[in-house]
């Protein structure tokens, strides 16, 4: 089921367009017979690229490398490391020739990897492939571990700020647009170097003074809008914020690095203008794991109508205008359609969840024991009084916050807008919608929350270790005596044990508990499983 979900939205002119591109390579042409012995997963493994990418990358890895060490050579060379111990400055010196030769060696063999003879079959192929990387891997920690000595006798015989002094002298050498590609590498290391140094500082008043070079990934990406986002924006005056930081990072997610074409497609466009309506660009790397995405700077576009707000005591029940939502990249273009039980396959199996008036408003107020789903007031006798906010991480339209804010709690839903307009549906109806995915951590302190509630959304689809990581994550944010109610989460009857074993091992206190076979597919044998728990006194040792 969520399988077919997180395929919705994906842009298909893209991926069309890159499988359309032909490569008449000889190793393209044995990945593709491969496939017709390989079955399925060889077919897939076409769309990733040869190979021999991966030996140019470890080429350029190693050119980066050479750079390095010439720029080290000629510091030596240039400056004699203000050292007068001659004899150690001479030791250095050939510690740095010996790593270039190692590294001029390694790319002569990378190269000729390249250029031998292609692989008769794709796994032939790989084979090759994970041998030079293990190689590869060898020589680099190895550099790697001279690089570092060679930081550390720098450190010694050298105050931090004249090193730091002499590497942005030699930055600013020349005007960064007339020097060569190598020149713009060796001066990104230069970089990289005095932030070796600078963390190795414990003075905070010089941290604050070098704080200001730029991100690592500032050359990696070529959109200027990027580049501009994740510089490191220093305080007017060199001021301290009320942070109590003198510079400013902008917060990108390390999964963006993985998805570079589509980010720098999102960050395309015209600074101060209107943005396109691109949003399913941005929900495909949210997806994906990047987050937090960067901040844009143009408008996102509005609805066709502006209309003023109702009560909220109205508008919890109440179903939006169509013309107060963006329909352009959805199957369904008004709420009827939405509503319609024949075209909820069009965009998402949510059950009902647009049928406000109907089977959305009777949920966890009139008893529903074929689904296993407790009444609210009946979980609210567990605490009473003592609920106030809390988190509903849910694919719907916000049923469940509505509920409860008629009980005077507040409640945040998070969700995505996975093939409708869940989104912009939860706000009009006066609540909060929190836009983030299920690989994010959750944007709240620790011990803050009263009540995380979790319904369709951590089923037998989620990997182990990724529902760990979630459910301590849910015990992060609840506060001590707070409740966790796992909603109807379903799997195959033979899997259920192996799950519910990770949620006793938060050790939380059984308030409810229900198991019943869910009955809309029974081919799959599945079952449905509900519980409130709740969360132990954990006091600091």
């Amino acid at each position: 089921m969520h399988r077919e979900v997180l395929s919705q939205g994906i842009v298909k002119s893209e991926f069309q367009r890159s499988s359309a591109s032909s490569d008449r390579s000889p190793l393209r042409e044995a990945v593709k017979n491969s496939q017709k012995h390989h079955g399925l997963m060889g077919g897939r493994n076409v769309h990733r690229g040869t190979p021999n990418w991966v030996y140019v990358f470890i080429g350029l890895l190693l050119l980066v490398i050479t750079g390095s060490l010439t720029f080290l050579t000629s510091f030596v060379q240039e400056n004699n490391l203000h050292v007068d111990n001659i004899a150690r400055s001479a030791l250095l010196s050939l510690k740095i020739t010996d790593l270039k030769e190692k590294v001029l060696k390694t790319k002569t063999e990378s190269q000729d990897i390249v250029l031998k003879n292609t692989p008769t079959s794709l796994q032939n192929a790989l084979a090759d492939l994970k041998r030079e990387r293990l190689r590869s891997l060898s020589v680099l920690a190895e550099i790697t571990s001279e690089l570092d000595g060679i930081v550390k006798l720098l450190t010694t015989h050298l105050s931090k700020k004249e090193v730091l002094d002499m590497i942005a002298t030699s930055v600013r050498n020349k005007p960064l647009e007339n020097v060569s590609k190598d020149e713009q590498e060796i001066k990104y290391v230069a970089k990289t170097t005095s932030s070796i140094i600078r963390a190795q500082s414990q003075d905070d008043d010089y941290n604050d003074e070098v704080a200001t070079s730029s991100d690592p990934l500032y050359d990696f990406f070529m959109q200027e809008e990027i580049r501009t986002y994740i510089k490191v924006m220093e305080n007017r005056g060199g001021l301290r914020n009320f942070m109590g930081v003198n510079s400013t990072y902008g917060a990108i997610g390390h999964a963006c690095v993985t998805n570079k074409p589509l980010l720098e497609k999102y960050m395309d466009y015209k600074v101060g203008g209107d943005c396109r309506d691109d949003w399913l660009i941005a929900q495909q790397l949210i997806i994906r794991g990047c987050e937090p995405l960067p901040r844009r700077r143009c408008r996102a576009r509005g609805p066709q109508m502006l209309r003023a707000r109702r009560p909220t005591n109205v508008s919890l029940w109440t179903i939006p205008a169509d013309d107060d939502f963006r329909w352009d990249s959805y199957y369904c273009k008004n709420f009827t359609c939405l509503a319609d039980y024949k075209h909820r396959k069009k965009f998402f199996k949510c059950n009902p969840c647009f049928d406000l008036l109907g089977h959305e408003k009777q949920r966890w107020v009139v008893p529903n024991t074929t689904d296993a789903e407790f009444l609210i007031e009946d979980v609210l006798t567990i605490k009473p009084g003592e609920l106030r906010i809390g988190l509903d991480y849910s694919m719907g339209t916000g049923t469940f916050a509505a509920r409860m804010k008629e009980h005077d709690i507040t409640i945040i839903t998070a969700t995505l807008n996975l093939g409708a307009p869940f989104s912009e549906t939860i706000a009009h109806r006066g609540l909060v919608p929190l836009y983030i995915s299920i690989n994010q951590r959750l944007p709240f302190f620790d011990n803050t929350l009263d009540i995380v509630h979790t319904t369709l959304l951590l089923d037998g689809w989620i990997d182990h270790q990724l529902l760990d990581f979630v459910l301590f994550d849910f015990d992060r944010v609840l506060r001590p005596g707070g409740l966790l109610w796992i909603d109807r989460f379903f799997s195959v009857e033979e899997d259920i044990s192996q799950y519910v074993l990770y949620f006793k091992r938060l050790r939380y206190k059984v308030h409810r508990w229900t198991t019943v076979p869910k009955t809309d597919r029974p081919e799959r044998n599945e079952v449905y499983f509900s519980a409130v728990w709740e969360k132990p006194h954990s006091p600091s040792s």
